[in-house]
């Protein structure tokens, strides 16, 4: 367990108290514990495998539980959750100011973090089509949540709702009219609590204001995306309607033909719910290299497989083309930023891309991109933009959004 990096939910009005904040899958469950005052972890946990072999991992100051728990549901799990609090710390009752949620899709209605009623529930039951392996597990932890703390304001926090920034020349497809206007097809962007973390983080390391500055961001981890962030907002990103669009990722495809799925409807019979279950699970790493984690494949690199070589190369190529098409569309590059666990972690991936970055007059310190501090320049000297690394904090991010809605005037 580790506190906030730089103290992002400090940032929001604070006060004394915590706000818990909960990212409900569909078949997990993981919660934190922020401090209002000083954004650090008080706890952090996590019931794995809801409905299966489910597991608790729980820490709280020097108190570290792990071990399997009989198969529960979503409010089993809460209800888990709160036993190991209330057996370990922190203390929540009396002293919890708001839960924060994760919500992955707001679609056009939410664009900023907005507190749960009977509405809002409705609504996003109604986003479900928008995002349908995320919304529905996301609205069952918000409810589940409100059972278990009924007189505590919850808060809605929206991966999407960073990219509202984004022009229309970014967001729009080239589809028919009917598509966008009566069924909501447009790039929508995901991982917005980490893009604005990390943004606004990085900012500071730079010792420059996020209005200043004009960077790339990339959240690197199974889920994978980029992000053009000019003056503290996003212009464009990777993701689109759905997450699947974009970066090669763990099991997701990125960029494919739009052809792609009919073809394979009238060659190999592949069902609409085959392929949208095929290019979400079975693609990205998991369909070329046989493996969807980033660390095995590296190891397989390593050992001269050609399978995880051939995985490496088209992950760090898609990079490429974006960081280049990115840089193009911001018009300068100050700097370009990696976060996620493989953008934190990987000095193999951020030396590939960078490499192939000269033409940016981007450059790496070898030394300083294998080892350091978390939070760290990796560019050299000679670079003619910073690279950064800036380990990102979305759960810290949600709490100030949590904080900052409740200290809004039209909320009190």
């Amino acid at each position: 367990m580790s506190p906030t990096a730089g103290g992002a939910a400090a940032e929001g009005p604070g006060g004394e108290g915590h706000v818990l904040v909960v990212n409900a899958g569909s078949s997990s469950l993981k919660y934190r514990v922020v401090d209002a005052a000083s954004g650090s972890t008080a706890a952090v946990g996590m019931v794995s495998e809801i409905g299966g072999a489910a597991h608790l991992h729980h820490e709280a100051g020097d108190t570290v539980l792990d071990h399997p728990v009989d198969s529960p549901s979503h409010a089993e799990a809460f209800a888990l959750a709160r036993a190991a609090l209330a057996d370990h710390g922190p203390t929540l009752r009396g002293g919890l100011l708001a839960v924060g949620h994760r919500v992955v899709h707001g679609g056009a209605r939410f664009t900023d973090p907005v507190l749960v009623d009977v509405d809002v529930l409705s609504a996003l039951r109604d986003l479900a089509e928008l995002a349908p392996l995320h919304n529905p597990a996301n609205v069952e932890g918000i409810e589940r949540a409100r059972d278990a703390f009924p007189d505590t304001p919850h808060v809605a926090v929206f991966d999407t709702g960073f990219h509202r920034t984004l022009p229309p020349q970014a967001f729009t497809y080239a589809v028919p009219r009917e598509w966008r206007e009566q069924h909501a097809v447009r790039r929508y962007g995901f991982h917005g609590t980490s893009f604005a973390y990390v943004s606004r983080r990085a900012a500071l390391l730079m010792g420059r204001t996020p209005e200043d500055l004009h960077l790339v961001v990339l959240h690197l981890g199974n889920g994978a995306s980029a992000c053009a962030v000019a003056g503290g907002r996003s212009v464009d990103t990777s993701m689109g309607l759905s997450p699947a669009e974009g970066l090669v990722m763990g099991t997701r495809s990125g960029d494919v033909d739009p052809a792609l799925g009919g073809y394979l409807a009238r060659v190999a019979h592949l069902s609409a719910q085959d392929y949208d279950t095929a290019v979400n699970r079975s693609s990205g790493l998991l369909g070329l290299a046989g493996v969807s984690d980033f660390r095995t494949v590296t190891e397989r690199v390593a050992a001269g497989d050609p399978d995880a070589t051939l995985a490496l190369d088209v992950t760090v190529h898609r990079l490429r083309k974006y960081v280049g098409g990115y840089a193009a569309v911001l018009g300068r590059l100050d700097a370009l930023v990696f976060t996620g666990g493989i953008g934190e972690r990987s000095a193999l991936l951020r030396a590939a891309l960078v490499d192939g970055l000269g033409v940016l007059g981007l450059a790496l310190d070898e030394e300083a991109n294998a080892d350091g501090p978390d939070e760290r320049r990796i560019s050299s000297g000679e670079s003619t933009a910073e690279v950064w690394v800036v380990p990102t904090d979305e759960e810290g991010e949600i709490a100030r959004c949590a904080l900052a809605v409740l200290e809004d005037p039209a909320h009190r």
